[in-house]
């Protein structure tokens, strides 16, 4: 998968005379690639053209067509030009390799060993430096502490609404439906600070600081304010310090999976990338854990609430063991060279690559890319081509259907509210929560096949298949409450209820959990990336919002019934939402998903409803029908 960028650095003023030479010496291997091809069918013409006047898809690779001569004459001008004089060799070699990675059995400038290390890199992905492993688990830990504070929440909404006057049960209080309000607007306090301020600092944050700062400050915030929420004495306090939380949520959850892509080794980044589902998960288990380690802590002398104050607080924990390593580990090579200082770019690299060889082919690469990457939009107008480009707007559109989606398929409501849920089916206070436990288990467990199957099942596939599940398993939640709440049946209904909400845990973990986030990293061109994955994290966050804001309103006015229901048909829309406008992404070049993005979306969904159409008549009526033609040409 393609890593995110900071589109917001100055380049290097050589870079713009390497780029000149560059596009001489491709559009001069282009014109021959077309004489060759002189029997060749259109739609090989037709993908030559994209790569002299796509500018995206020269993002591919920049140094495609470039004669090897050329390319060494480029390694030994760059590594004189950047002070780096003394790896000049290693660059001379770089440079040839970075054109192709794959084809460096066939370079008569390596010698064996040089070969030998980069079969290994393929034949051998998980080989990597400890360095590279020391970056990931901090990385995880970062997506810890954003399940820790989504979710330590859950077992405090038992005691402080109360405390603080917001009595939520109709028959104790008048004043009920209005305290329900209430108690989701201060639950989604963060979310609204994420939507609306915190994913819009992000660059400028980044553009400051680095990757390594960004998440050095999200995370300071993140523990202050746990440890200030354990400290209000009032409803509105409360709603403040979780208001300022969003600042440390909001662009963490964009900086660190953008902060791995850009460490990563290609073979293996989706998989690194990734993890930032799969470790928020750990970190909504860890929450719930918690506030069963608090939940009967009692009050001493001058202290009211300790248990819940307990619980809000220790989500600060691994806030702080993010703060201790994020500054031992390498900075992002990328954001180096925005800035200019290309020795510790290389550094960096050497860090997180085996060999000299490795650091300086993939130094060499980010700088060509970025090359191609100067000449693109930057800046505000990078928003409105979100809206403005129709390759891009598809592309909006679609991360903003599977960003949505992730907040109203419902899983969040249980993330927040499940012990409040478990309740009502008849659990008491310890059981919920040990019952909420079992439900973040299995979120973190069940997201590990994602890692597998992303990449070879499919985005799309992964959703159309989920989507249909999740609903059926919130309506078999929602109906169990139906059943009698009689004691001698009353287990039958609480079990009914831990069923389906576990079920519904299990088809959303290898689906909606890691789907979103990964498609929205690779949808955007990379000269928009940065401003589009703002804008996709900000509208998650808002729906985040909203559906904290709503659930305990909802709750009481539609009946759990009513209230699982809602959300049981709002992923019914999803999968029809995804099979109109979610294209298929999996595997694919960023010249491959400008043809995709690129299909009107009309035409897009016309071919999916003949697709559907053909299968029905094949595999259900068992029917004799011709296949569909291929939508895009390189599928053929």
């Amino acid at each position: 998968m393609s890593h995110a960028v900071d589109s917001t650095h100055p380049v290097d003023p050589s870079i713009a005379r390497m780029t000149e030479e560059a596009a001489k010496q491709k559009a001069v291997a282009t014109q021959e690639k077309r004489e060759l091809a002189g029997d060749a069918d259109s739609h090989d013409h037709k993908r030559l053209d994209n790569n002299v006047n796509n500018p995206n898809a020269l993002l591919e690779n920049p140094l495609q067509g470039i004669s090897h001569d050329r390319l060494e004459a480029m390694g030994r001008a760059f590594a004189r030009e950047k002070g780096l004089a003394e790896f000049e060799e290693e660059f001379v070699k770089g440079a040839q390799v970075a054109q192709d990675p794959l084809a460096f059995e066939s370079l008569m400038l390596l010698n064996d060993e040089d070969r030998n290390v980069l079969r290994r890199e393929v034949t051998h992905k998980w080989s990597q430096p400890f360095t590279l492993y020391a970056l990931t688990f901090c990385c995880s830990m970062a997506a810890a502490v954003q399940g820790m504070d989504e979710s330590v929440t859950n077992g405090a909404n038992l005691f402080w609404p109360e405390q603080f006057g917001l009595v939520t049960d109709p028959a104790r209080d008048p004043n009920a439906s209005t305290n329900q309000w209430l108690m989701g607007f201060i639950n989604g306090a963060p979310y609204l600070c994420c939507g609306i301020l915190g994913c819009w600092l992000t660059a400028p944050l980044n553009k400051m600081f680095g990757r390594r700062g960004t998440i050095f400050i999200t995370s300071v915030f993140s523990a202050l304010t746990c440890i200030w929420m354990a400290c209000t004495n009032s409803r509105w306090h409360l709603f403040a310090a979780r208001f300022v939380l969003g600042l440390g949520i909001g662009p963490k959850s964009a900086t660190v999976p953008v902060y791995a892509a850009e460490t990563a080794p290609p073979i293996i980044r989706g998989a690194l990338v990734m993890q930032w589902q799969v470790w928020t998960a750990f970190g909504i288990m860890c929450g719930t854990a918690s506030s069963l380690i608090f939940f009967k802590v009692g009050d001493p002398s001058g202290i009211t609430g300790l248990n819940w104050r307990l619980m809000l607080g220790s989500a600060a924990l691994p806030a702080f063991f993010v703060m201790a390593q994020v500054y031992f580990l390498p900075e992002s090579p990328r954001w180096l060279i925005g800035r200019g200082r290309y020795r510790e770019a290389f550094n960096s690299l050497c860090r997180l690559r085996h060999t000299k060889l490795q650091a300086a082919r993939d130094l060499f690469l980010i700088n060509a890319l970025l090359e191609e990457e100067a000449n693109m939009p930057t800046g505000k107008a990078a928003f409105f081509e979100l809206f403005n480009v129709a390759r891009n707007r598809r592309a909006t559109l679609a991360s903003g259907v599977v960003m949505f989606m992730q907040q109203f398929c419902g899983i969040n409501v249980i993330a927040y509210y499940s012990a409040t849920i478990f309740r009502e089916a008849g659990f008491d206070d310890v059981s919920a929560l040990g019952a909420t436990l079992g439900f973040g288990a299995l979120n973190w467990v069940m997201a590990a096949p994602a890692v597998w199957t992303i990449d070879t099942f499919g985005r799309r596939n992964l959703l159309l298949t989920t989507f249909p599940l999740m609903s059926a398993f919130l309506l078999l939640a929602g109906m169990a409450f139906f059943i009698e709440e009689d004691q001698a049946i009353s287990d039958a209904r609480t079990a009914v209820v831990a069923l389906g909400i576990y079920l519904h845990c299990m088809a959303y973990s290898p689906g909606e959990g890691p789907v979103p986030f990964t498609y929205s990293a690779e949808a955007f061109p990379l000269y928009v990336r940065d401003v589009g994955m703002s804008y996709a994290t900000a509208v998650t966050w808002i729906f985040n919002f909203i559906v904290a804001l709503t659930f305990p309103r909802l709750l009481d006015a539609f009946t759990p019934q009513g209230a699982f229901g809602w959300y049981a048909a709002w992923n019914a829309m999803g999968t029809l939402l995804v099979f109109l406008f979610v294209p298929e992404t999996k595997g694919l070049s960023l010249e491959e998903l400008d043809q995709v993005f690129s299909v009107p979306t009309g035409k897009h969904i016309a071919y999916q409803v003949k697709v559907a159409r053909t299968n029905f008549r094949r595999h259900i009526l068992r029917q004799k029908v011709q296949p569909v033609e291929p939508l895009y040409h390189w599928s053929t």
